[in-house]
């Protein structure tokens, strides 16, 4: 039988693409410009501009490096579900620089971002669930939408492509350890997947050879790093293309906590409505699928990051405020935040029909009790979900909120955008 990877280069480069999916792709590289742009503006993003100044030296590969590190830092990234993998911060980061190192056209640039997220997104849905407890998708399932970006803008052959996937397998990597004292590492997994599967690709080009069946091998990715992979899910018939699967976070939170956003948000409402304050919020109970509660549970998040990844922090911050902002989440209002009193009254369980429904539909459940009256909103497909998506002047109204966060002028970001949306698929990237 040939090599799983054989068999996926065959599958991409023969997938049809229609211009809609082009236009979609535009939607995505404009939602990636903004989250990298207000990465750059964190303490995380000034901190790798500074090593990059001091010690990362120059070139191509250190530029990916560094712009997708800081793409994954402000957790407003998209996130495709059926992976649980940020494609965006792997595979533009790749596509803006290289195609504008090799000046090829912005069609050619969105073309093999297409690419990207397929092979990113089958890998991540190949890995099996028990490989998402310790593993971080995006980091490990990343090498492979990394260099199949590259592999496709250089122009490779099938050859060249298993030996750049098998020497990007070789160097996959990203522990969820991190999580435990909510330090900075997440970001390293964006970076080193985009540069690892760059320099992959960059090697195959030259001739240098890579493994055969780096996925399914007795000594390959499988075997090392999932105990229950799903090797199927790497060549799976799918009518449309991945990245069309994917959705973009409205919140700047840990994408398992929007569903009980979405929830809060619509409790928020009705109490508003009916004349209830929310200090007279006396419990809030979540239920949800186990993976959201395994990776939020955290009822006195202390740090910024740690605040992110908070279900409890999140769902009484939507309550108390509203829309969650960056700024929710930093400085004296993450403090007043997860000193609240509403905190410390948010239970979670898990939900049967979330946990049977995950990972094709990530859903949350909220009960609350306020003066005297209960309110309750359940969640199926979260806002930004395909089922679901953000409308155009919702995406718009993001990017321009992120590239604010980041002090950027308003006219300078508009040209961007409109660039992005609306150049000439013969144009080159601008420098």
């Amino acid at each position: 039988m040939e090599s799983l990877t054989r068999q996926l280069y065959r599958l991409i480069d023969g997938k049809p693409v229609t211009a809609d999916d082009l236009i979609k792709t535009r939607g995505f590289m404009l939602d990636w410009m903004g989250c990298y742009t207000a990465g750059g503006n964190t303490e995380q993003g000034k901190i790798l501009d500074h090593w990059n100044s001091k010690w990362g030296g120059t070139g191509l590969g250190q530029e990916v490096f560094l712009m997708a590190a800081q793409s994954h830092i402000t957790e407003t990234d998209d996130l495709h579900r059926g992976s649980v993998t940020h494609p965006a911060c792997v595979v533009f980061p790749v596509a803006w620089n290289l195609s504008r190192f090799l000046k090829k056209d912005f069609e050619a640039c969105l073309l093999a971002s297409l690419k990207g997220y397929e092979a990113i997104c089958r890998v991540g849905e190949a890995v099996g669930p028990s490989h998402y407890k310790i593993f971080h998708n995006t980091a490990t399932a990343g090498v492979f939408g990394s260099a199949t970006t590259a592999v496709f803008l250089l122009g490779l052959n099938e050859e060249q492509f298993v030996w750049a996937m098998g020497n990007a397998g070789t160097q996959a990597a990203g522990l969820w350890q991190f999580n435990e004292d909510a330090t900075m590492s997440k970001h390293l997994h964006a970076g080193h997947a985009a540069a690892a599967g760059l320099k992959a690709a960059l090697l195959a080009a030259e001739g240098f050879t890579g493994p055969e069946k780096i996925l399914e091998g007795e000594k390959g990715f499988f075997k090392g790093f999932c105990p229950d992979p799903v090797p199927d899910a790497v060549t799976a018939e799918s009518e449309n293309w991945k990245l069309t699967e994917t959705s973009i976070k409205p919140y700047p939170s840990c994408r398992h906590t929007h569903p009980a956003i979405d929830a809060a948000l619509q409790i928020r409402s009705e109490m508003e409505h009916s004349g209830v304050e929310t200090a007279r919020i006396e419990s809030v109970e979540v239920s949800t699928y186990e993976t959201a509660i395994h990776v939020t549970d955290n009822p006195r998040p202390e740090s910024t990051y740690a605040a992110k990844f908070s279900m409890q922090y999140c769902v009484s911050l939507a309550l108390r405020h509203g829309f969650p902002g960056l700024n929710h989440f930093e400085g004296d209002l993450l403090i007043e935040n997860r000193n609240s009193d509403l905190i410390k009254n948010v239970t979670l369980s898990t939900g049967r029909e979330f946990g049977e429904a995950y990972p094709k539909h990530w859903g949350a459940y909220l009960k609350v009790k306020a003066g005297g009256e209960t309110y309750e909103s359940k969640i199926k497909s979260a806002k930004g979900d395909p089922e679901n998506p953000l409308l155009e002047e919702e995406l718009l109204k993001k990017y321009f909120g992120l590239m604010d966060y980041a002090g950027k002028d308003k006219n300078d970001a508009k040209k961007i955008s409109n660039w992005i949306l609306e150049a000439e698929s013969n144009e080159l990237i601008p420098e």
